[in-house]
Protein backbone atom coordinates (compact mmCIF):
# COMPACT_ATOMS: atom_id res chain seq x y z
CA UNK A 1 0.00 0.00 0.00
CA UNK A 2 1.55 3.54 -1.14
CA UNK A 3 1.85 6.53 1.45
CA UNK A 4 -0.78 8.96 0.79
CA UNK A 5 1.02 12.20 -0.83
CA UNK A 6 1.09 15.20 1.79
CA UNK A 7 -1.41 17.71 1.42
CA UNK A 8 0.34 21.14 0.59
CA UNK A 9 -2.19 22.59 3.69
CA UNK A 10 -0.50 20.13 5.94
CA UNK A 11 2.76 20.83 4.70
CA UNK A 12 2.18 24.64 5.08
CA UNK A 13 0.53 24.16 8.93
CA UNK A 14 3.83 21.89 9.46
CA UNK A 15 6.11 24.41 8.59
CA UNK A 16 4.06 26.74 10.44
CA UNK A 17 3.57 24.97 13.84
CA UNK A 18 7.87 24.45 13.34
CA UNK A 19 8.41 28.24 13.26
CA UNK A 20 6.61 28.69 16.18
CA UNK A 21 8.20 25.97 17.83
CA UNK A 22 11.49 27.70 16.86
CA UNK A 23 10.94 31.15 18.16
CA UNK A 24 9.54 29.61 21.25
CA UNK A 25 12.88 27.64 22.11
CA UNK A 26 14.61 31.10 21.47
CA UNK A 27 17.19 31.69 24.71
CA UNK A 28 18.39 35.09 24.58
CA UNK A 29 16.32 38.22 22.90
CA UNK A 30 19.35 38.21 20.07
CA UNK A 31 18.41 34.95 19.14
CA UNK A 32 15.18 35.46 19.04
CA UNK A 33 15.68 38.32 16.65
CA UNK A 34 17.57 36.28 14.39
CA UNK A 35 14.77 33.83 14.05
CA UNK A 36 12.24 36.70 13.37
CA UNK A 37 13.80 37.86 10.49
CA UNK A 38 15.03 34.61 8.76
CA UNK A 39 13.01 31.62 9.49
CA UNK A 40 10.20 32.30 7.97
CA UNK A 41 11.99 33.33 4.67
CA UNK A 42 11.53 29.94 3.14
CA UNK A 43 7.23 30.41 3.84
CA UNK A 44 6.56 33.25 3.02
CA UNK A 45 9.72 34.02 0.74
CA UNK A 46 9.69 37.49 1.38
CA UNK A 47 13.20 39.21 0.33
CA UNK A 48 14.55 40.74 3.24
CA UNK A 49 12.70 41.71 7.05
CA UNK A 50 13.59 43.96 9.34
CA UNK A 51 13.00 43.60 13.39
CA UNK A 52 12.17 47.19 15.06
CA UNK A 53 12.35 47.03 18.22
CA UNK A 54 11.46 50.66 19.99
CA UNK A 55 11.91 52.54 16.80
CA UNK A 56 15.18 50.99 16.28
CA UNK A 57 16.26 48.05 14.27
CA UNK A 58 17.54 45.24 15.78
CA UNK A 59 18.01 42.46 13.15
CA UNK A 60 17.71 42.57 9.22
CA UNK A 61 17.67 39.28 6.77
CA UNK A 62 20.92 37.90 5.87
CA UNK A 63 22.92 40.37 8.23
CA UNK A 64 24.75 39.74 11.58
CA UNK A 65 25.58 42.91 12.61
CA UNK A 66 23.68 45.74 12.03
CA UNK A 67 24.82 49.17 11.13
CA UNK A 68 23.10 51.90 12.77
CA UNK A 69 23.73 54.24 10.06
CA UNK A 70 23.11 52.04 7.13
CA UNK A 71 20.94 53.62 3.95
CA UNK A 72 18.62 50.29 4.67
CA UNK A 73 17.99 50.94 8.41
CA UNK A 74 17.41 54.56 8.18
CA UNK A 75 14.43 53.82 5.33
CA UNK A 76 13.16 50.92 7.53
CA UNK A 77 13.29 53.33 10.57
CA UNK A 78 11.75 56.06 8.64
CA UNK A 79 8.83 54.49 7.52
CA UNK A 80 8.06 52.63 10.81
CA UNK A 81 8.06 56.21 12.51
CA UNK A 82 5.46 57.58 9.66
CA UNK A 83 3.34 54.45 10.49
CA UNK A 84 3.26 55.15 13.87
CA UNK A 85 2.77 58.96 13.42
CA UNK A 86 -0.98 58.20 11.31
CA UNK A 87 -1.94 55.76 14.52
CA UNK A 88 -2.04 52.45 12.34
CA UNK A 89 1.41 51.03 13.65
CA UNK A 90 -0.72 48.53 15.47
CA UNK A 91 -2.06 47.00 13.14
CA UNK A 92 -1.39 43.79 10.85
CA UNK A 93 -1.57 45.75 7.56
CA UNK A 94 -0.10 46.12 3.68
CA UNK A 95 1.75 48.72 3.41
CA UNK A 96 0.67 51.37 0.82
CA UNK A 97 3.39 53.16 -0.51
CA UNK A 98 1.28 55.58 -2.36
CA UNK A 99 0.50 57.08 0.99
CA UNK A 100 4.16 56.98 2.39
CA UNK A 101 6.40 60.42 2.52
CA UNK A 102 8.46 60.73 -1.52
CA UNK A 103 11.48 59.98 0.85
CA UNK A 104 10.18 56.66 1.57
CA UNK A 105 8.87 55.95 -2.21
CA UNK A 106 12.21 56.79 -3.30
CA UNK A 107 14.06 54.90 -0.92
CA UNK A 108 11.81 51.82 -1.42
CA UNK A 109 12.23 51.94 -4.91
CA UNK A 110 16.27 51.76 -4.93
CA UNK A 111 16.61 49.88 -1.40
CA UNK A 112 13.32 47.33 -0.94
CA UNK A 113 10.33 45.57 -2.84
CA UNK A 114 7.21 47.03 -3.40
CA UNK A 115 5.19 45.01 -1.76
CA UNK A 116 5.71 45.47 1.83
CA UNK A 117 3.96 44.16 5.20
CA UNK A 118 3.87 45.46 8.62
CA UNK A 119 3.54 43.18 11.31
CA UNK A 120 3.23 45.03 14.90
CA UNK A 121 4.27 43.23 18.13
CA UNK A 122 1.81 44.28 20.75
CA UNK A 123 2.07 43.65 24.50
CA UNK A 124 -0.76 43.08 26.64
CA UNK A 125 -2.61 46.48 26.08
CA UNK A 126 -2.52 46.07 22.13
CA UNK A 127 0.28 48.87 22.51
CA UNK A 128 3.08 48.07 19.80
CA UNK A 129 6.63 47.94 21.06
CA UNK A 130 8.13 46.55 18.11
CA UNK A 131 7.31 45.48 14.43
CA UNK A 132 8.50 43.37 11.74
CA UNK A 133 8.90 45.38 8.39
CA UNK A 134 8.67 42.28 5.80
CA UNK A 135 9.41 43.35 2.42
CA UNK A 136 8.80 41.42 -1.90
CA UNK A 137 8.22 41.38 -5.20
CA UNK A 138 4.61 39.60 -5.14
CA UNK A 139 1.77 40.94 -3.81
CA UNK A 140 0.57 39.50 -0.09
CA UNK A 141 -2.68 37.20 -0.07
CA UNK A 142 -4.77 37.06 2.60
CA UNK A 143 -4.40 34.16 3.63
CA UNK A 144 -0.50 34.93 4.20
CA UNK A 145 -1.69 38.04 6.20
CA UNK A 146 -3.59 35.95 7.98
CA UNK A 147 -0.73 33.54 9.06
CA UNK A 148 1.47 36.27 9.88
CA UNK A 149 -1.13 37.97 12.15
CA UNK A 150 -1.17 34.13 14.16
CA UNK A 151 2.73 34.35 13.77
CA UNK A 152 2.81 37.82 15.00
CA UNK A 153 1.19 37.00 18.37
CA UNK A 154 3.65 34.04 19.18
CA UNK A 155 6.44 36.88 18.24
CA UNK A 156 5.48 39.41 20.79
CA UNK A 157 4.94 36.54 23.38
CA UNK A 158 8.25 35.27 22.68
CA UNK A 159 9.53 38.54 23.09
CA UNK A 160 8.34 39.96 26.11
CA UNK A 161 8.93 36.60 27.84
CA UNK A 162 12.99 37.10 27.19
CA UNK A 163 12.51 40.63 28.03
CA UNK A 164 9.80 41.53 29.92
CA UNK A 165 10.47 45.27 30.79
CA UNK A 166 9.62 48.04 27.90
CA UNK A 167 12.78 49.74 26.36
CA UNK A 168 13.69 52.99 27.54
CA UNK A 169 12.42 54.82 24.53
CA UNK A 170 8.88 53.56 25.21
CA UNK A 171 8.60 53.69 29.07
CA UNK A 172 9.74 57.33 28.32
CA UNK A 173 7.82 58.85 25.77
CA UNK A 174 8.97 61.95 23.82
CA UNK A 175 6.71 64.24 25.65
CA UNK A 176 7.32 62.86 28.59
CA UNK A 177 10.70 63.24 28.07
CA UNK A 178 11.04 66.81 26.72
CA UNK A 179 8.98 67.75 30.22
CA UNK A 180 11.53 65.74 32.04
CA UNK A 181 14.32 67.42 29.95
CA UNK A 182 12.76 71.03 30.81
CA UNK A 183 12.04 70.82 34.35
CA UNK A 184 16.28 69.53 34.83
CA UNK A 185 16.82 72.57 33.03
CA UNK A 186 14.78 74.83 34.81
CA UNK A 187 15.83 72.78 38.46
CA UNK A 188 19.43 73.28 37.34
CA UNK A 189 18.64 77.41 36.56
CA UNK A 190 17.80 77.67 40.26
CA UNK A 191 19.82 79.85 42.15
CA UNK A 192 21.79 79.10 45.17
CA UNK A 193 24.31 80.15 46.98
CA UNK A 194 27.99 79.18 46.35
CA UNK A 195 30.14 77.63 49.35
CA UNK A 196 33.33 76.04 50.46
CA UNK A 197 34.68 74.41 52.85
CA UNK A 198 38.42 74.81 54.52
CA UNK A 199 40.16 73.86 57.56
CA UNK A 200 39.74 76.34 60.49
CA UNK A 201 41.41 77.01 63.93
CA UNK A 202 40.13 79.40 66.55
CA UNK A 203 42.91 81.42 67.17
CA UNK A 204 43.94 84.50 69.65
CA UNK A 205 42.48 88.45 68.30
CA UNK A 206 44.83 91.06 69.06
CA UNK A 207 47.29 88.65 70.97
CA UNK A 208 50.57 89.46 72.00
CA UNK A 209 53.42 87.14 70.74
CA UNK A 210 56.03 85.85 73.03
CA UNK A 211 59.51 85.39 70.94
CA UNK A 212 62.98 84.12 72.09
CA UNK A 213 64.67 87.41 73.43
CA UNK A 214 68.20 86.08 72.70
CA UNK A 215 70.33 82.78 71.52
CA UNK A 216 70.02 79.84 73.72
CA UNK A 217 68.27 76.97 75.28
CA UNK A 218 65.18 76.49 76.95
CA UNK A 219 65.58 75.02 80.48
CA UNK A 220 61.21 74.66 81.51
CA UNK A 221 58.50 76.51 80.71
CA UNK A 222 56.56 78.23 84.13
CA UNK A 223 53.44 77.56 83.01
CA UNK A 224 51.01 75.06 81.21
CA UNK A 225 49.08 75.37 77.86
CA UNK A 226 45.57 77.96 77.78
CA UNK A 227 47.04 78.84 82.00
CA UNK A 228 45.91 81.93 83.46
CA UNK A 229 49.10 84.30 83.46
CA UNK A 230 49.19 87.45 85.13
CA UNK A 231 51.17 90.58 84.18
CA UNK A 232 54.90 90.19 85.36
CA UNK A 233 54.79 86.49 85.63
CA UNK A 234 57.12 84.34 84.52
CA UNK A 235 56.44 82.15 81.98
CA UNK A 236 59.65 80.10 80.92
CA UNK A 237 63.28 80.33 81.76
CA UNK A 238 66.80 79.72 79.89
CA UNK A 239 69.92 77.70 80.40
CA UNK A 240 71.62 80.40 82.15
CA UNK A 241 74.85 78.81 82.69
CA UNK A 242 76.73 80.30 79.77
CA UNK A 243 75.18 83.50 80.28
CA UNK A 244 75.82 84.03 84.17
CA UNK A 245 79.76 82.88 83.12
CA UNK A 246 80.11 85.54 81.01
CA UNK A 247 78.84 88.16 83.10
CA UNK A 248 81.52 86.87 85.44
CA UNK A 249 84.11 86.89 83.31
CA UNK A 250 83.00 91.09 82.17
CA UNK A 251 82.61 91.56 85.44
CA UNK A 252 86.35 90.45 86.59
CA UNK A 253 87.40 92.11 83.22
CA UNK A 254 86.03 95.65 83.98
CA UNK A 255 87.52 94.98 87.47
CA UNK A 256 90.71 94.72 85.98
CA UNK A 257 90.81 97.37 83.70
CA UNK A 258 89.37 99.67 86.77
CA UNK A 259 92.63 98.47 88.87
CA UNK A 260 94.95 99.25 85.45
CA UNK A 261 93.30 102.37 85.55
CA UNK A 262 94.04 104.02 88.82
CA UNK A 263 97.26 102.90 88.88
CA UNK A 264 98.29 104.55 86.24
CA UNK A 265 96.48 107.36 87.47
CA UNK A 266 98.71 107.23 90.95
CA UNK A 267 102.03 107.33 88.56
CA UNK A 268 100.76 109.99 86.34
CA UNK A 269 102.45 112.61 88.69
CA UNK A 270 105.31 111.78 88.39
CA UNK A 271 105.88 109.56 84.84
CA UNK A 272 104.52 111.20 81.42
CA UNK A 273 103.96 108.36 79.85
CA UNK A 274 101.31 106.93 82.58
CA UNK A 275 99.88 110.16 82.18
CA UNK A 276 99.43 109.80 78.23
CA UNK A 277 97.87 106.17 78.59
CA UNK A 278 94.99 107.64 80.66
CA UNK A 279 92.20 108.00 78.18
CA UNK A 280 93.33 104.79 76.67
CA UNK A 281 92.78 103.30 80.09
CA UNK A 282 89.45 105.06 80.48
CA UNK A 283 88.01 104.27 77.17
CA UNK A 284 89.01 100.54 77.82
CA UNK A 285 87.27 100.53 81.46
CA UNK A 286 83.79 101.81 79.44
CA UNK A 287 84.18 99.16 76.67
CA UNK A 288 84.56 96.50 79.71
CA UNK A 289 81.41 98.21 81.51
CA UNK A 290 79.31 98.07 78.80
CA UNK A 291 80.15 94.45 78.27
CA UNK A 292 79.52 93.78 81.62
CA UNK A 293 76.41 95.85 80.89
CA UNK A 294 75.66 93.78 77.99
CA UNK A 295 76.06 90.87 79.70
CA UNK A 296 73.86 91.13 82.75
CA UNK A 297 70.79 92.27 80.58
CA UNK A 298 70.81 88.84 78.65
CA UNK A 299 71.23 87.20 81.75
CA UNK A 300 68.41 89.28 83.00
CA UNK A 301 66.46 88.62 80.10
CA UNK A 302 67.12 84.62 80.21
CA UNK A 303 63.56 84.83 82.04
CA UNK A 304 61.03 85.44 80.10
CA UNK A 305 58.04 87.54 81.52
CA UNK A 306 54.15 87.80 81.13
CA UNK A 307 53.67 91.72 79.62
CA UNK A 308 50.21 91.88 80.06
CA UNK A 309 47.15 89.57 81.91
CA UNK A 310 45.62 86.91 79.62
CA UNK A 311 46.03 82.82 79.23
CA UNK A 312 49.41 81.54 77.36
CA UNK A 313 48.43 79.73 74.36
CA UNK A 314 50.90 77.17 72.99
CA UNK A 315 50.52 73.55 72.38
CA UNK A 316 52.89 71.81 74.16
CA UNK A 317 55.88 72.68 76.95
CA UNK A 318 57.70 69.19 76.25
CA UNK A 319 58.05 70.44 72.71
CA UNK A 320 60.75 73.21 73.58
CA UNK A 321 62.36 72.37 76.57
CA UNK A 322 65.60 71.71 76.01
CA UNK A 323 65.57 72.76 72.49
CA UNK A 324 68.08 75.45 70.99
CA UNK A 325 65.93 78.67 69.71
CA UNK A 326 67.19 81.85 67.87
CA UNK A 327 66.52 85.12 68.60
CA UNK A 328 63.05 86.35 67.33
CA UNK A 329 61.66 82.43 67.39
CA UNK A 330 57.77 82.75 68.11
CA UNK A 331 57.48 80.59 71.64
CA UNK A 332 53.99 81.37 72.24
CA UNK A 333 50.72 84.08 72.27
CA UNK A 334 49.29 85.47 75.52
CA UNK A 335 46.02 86.69 74.92
CA UNK A 336 42.75 87.49 76.10
CA UNK A 337 40.37 83.96 76.21
CA UNK A 338 36.73 85.79 75.23
CA UNK A 339 38.82 87.98 72.34
CA UNK A 340 38.94 85.02 69.54
CA UNK A 341 38.98 85.04 65.92
CA UNK A 342 38.53 82.35 63.09
CA UNK A 343 42.04 81.92 60.74
CA UNK A 344 40.94 79.45 57.64
CA UNK A 345 43.40 77.95 55.12
CA UNK A 346 41.06 78.18 51.73
CA UNK A 347 42.73 75.53 49.07
CA UNK A 348 43.55 77.40 46.05
CA UNK A 349 41.26 75.05 44.45
CA UNK A 350 38.09 75.90 46.53
CA UNK A 351 38.86 79.63 45.80
CA UNK A 352 35.54 81.27 45.05
CA UNK A 353 34.70 85.16 45.10
CA UNK A 354 34.14 86.11 48.64
CA UNK A 355 33.44 89.65 50.06
CA UNK A 356 34.62 91.35 53.20
CA UNK A 357 31.42 90.58 55.63
CA UNK A 358 30.34 87.17 53.79
CA UNK A 359 28.51 84.69 56.20
CA UNK A 360 31.19 82.14 57.34
CA UNK A 361 29.94 78.93 59.43
CA UNK A 362 32.43 77.12 61.90
CA UNK A 363 31.96 73.07 62.78
CA UNK A 364 34.32 72.33 65.43
CA UNK A 365 35.35 68.68 65.42
CA UNK A 366 34.83 68.47 69.09
CA UNK A 367 31.01 69.83 68.48
CA UNK A 368 29.96 69.07 64.93
CA UNK A 369 26.57 69.19 65.93
CA UNK A 370 26.32 73.14 66.64
CA UNK A 371 26.96 76.02 64.28
CA UNK A 372 29.52 79.08 65.08
CA UNK A 373 28.27 81.93 62.97
CA UNK A 374 30.61 84.14 61.91
CA UNK A 375 31.57 86.93 59.64
CA UNK A 376 34.92 87.07 56.73
CA UNK A 377 37.26 90.19 57.97
CA UNK A 378 39.74 89.46 55.73
CA UNK A 379 41.10 87.36 52.62
CA UNK A 380 44.53 87.53 51.48
CA UNK A 381 45.40 87.86 47.44
CA UNK A 382 48.35 86.13 48.06
CA UNK A 383 48.38 82.10 48.72
CA UNK A 384 51.28 80.53 51.04
CA UNK A 385 51.96 77.27 51.76
CA UNK A 386 49.49 75.53 54.80
CA UNK A 387 50.77 73.50 57.42
CA UNK A 388 49.30 70.44 55.02
CA UNK A 389 52.06 71.48 52.50
CA UNK A 390 49.72 72.55 49.91
CA UNK A 391 48.88 76.44 48.57
CA UNK A 392 46.15 78.02 50.29
CA UNK A 393 44.51 81.62 50.81
CA UNK A 394 44.71 82.74 54.80
CA UNK A 395 41.48 84.33 55.78
CA UNK A 396 39.95 85.70 58.74
CA UNK A 397 36.54 85.96 60.11
CA UNK A 398 35.52 86.84 63.45
CA UNK A 399 32.29 85.32 65.57
CA UNK A 400 28.92 86.67 65.45
CA UNK A 401 28.29 85.10 69.09
CA UNK A 402 30.70 84.23 72.17
CA UNK A 403 33.64 82.65 70.61
CA UNK A 404 34.79 79.05 71.12
CA UNK A 405 37.72 78.08 72.86
CA UNK A 406 41.25 79.22 71.79
CA UNK A 407 42.99 76.35 70.01
CA UNK A 408 39.95 74.50 68.76
CA UNK A 409 39.66 73.28 64.95
CA UNK A 410 37.50 72.33 62.58
CA UNK A 411 35.83 73.01 59.56
CA UNK A 412 34.37 76.28 57.75
CA UNK A 413 31.80 77.04 55.44
CA UNK A 414 32.34 80.55 53.66
CA UNK A 415 29.16 81.03 51.37
CA UNK A 416 29.10 83.14 48.15
CA UNK A 417 27.45 85.06 45.83
CA UNK A 418 24.36 83.25 44.20
CA UNK A 419 24.90 81.21 41.17
CA UNK A 420 23.14 78.97 39.15
CA UNK A 421 22.72 74.96 40.47
CA UNK A 422 24.29 73.79 37.17
CA UNK A 423 27.70 76.16 38.26
CA UNK A 424 27.49 75.47 41.71
CA UNK A 425 27.32 71.50 40.46
CA UNK A 426 29.99 71.58 37.61
CA UNK A 427 32.62 74.38 39.22
CA UNK A 428 35.27 71.67 39.79
CA UNK A 429 34.40 70.15 36.60
CA UNK A 430 34.45 72.66 34.39
CA UNK A 431 37.79 74.01 35.81
CA UNK A 432 39.51 70.41 35.14
CA UNK A 433 38.00 70.43 32.07
CA UNK A 434 39.49 74.36 31.14
CA UNK A 435 42.66 73.24 32.55
CA UNK A 436 43.13 70.06 30.81
CA UNK A 437 42.42 71.58 27.15
CA UNK A 438 43.60 75.01 27.99
CA UNK A 439 41.41 77.40 27.47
Amino acid sequence: MSARAPDPTERLFAQLLSLQSQVRAATSSSNLAYCLVNDAQTLFGFRHAALLIAGRTRAVTGISQVEPHAPFVAFVERGARELMARGISDQPQRVDMASMSEAVRTDCQSLSANAVFWLPLLERGKIPFGGLWIAREQPWSDAEQALLTQLGDCYSHAWLALEPKKPWRLRWPRRKFLALAISVVLLLAIPVRQSVLAPAEVVPLNGTVVTAPLDGVIAEFLVRPNQPVRRGKPLLRFDATSLRAQADVAERSLDVAQAELRSNAQRAFSDSDAKARLDLLAARVEQKRAERDYALALLARSEVRADRDGIAVFADADRWTGKPVQTGERLLDIADPVQAELRIELAVADAIALAPGAEVALFLDSDPLNRHPARLQHLAYEAQASTAGQLAYRLDARFSDAPPRIGLRGTAKLYGQPVPLVLYLLRRPLAAVRQGLGF
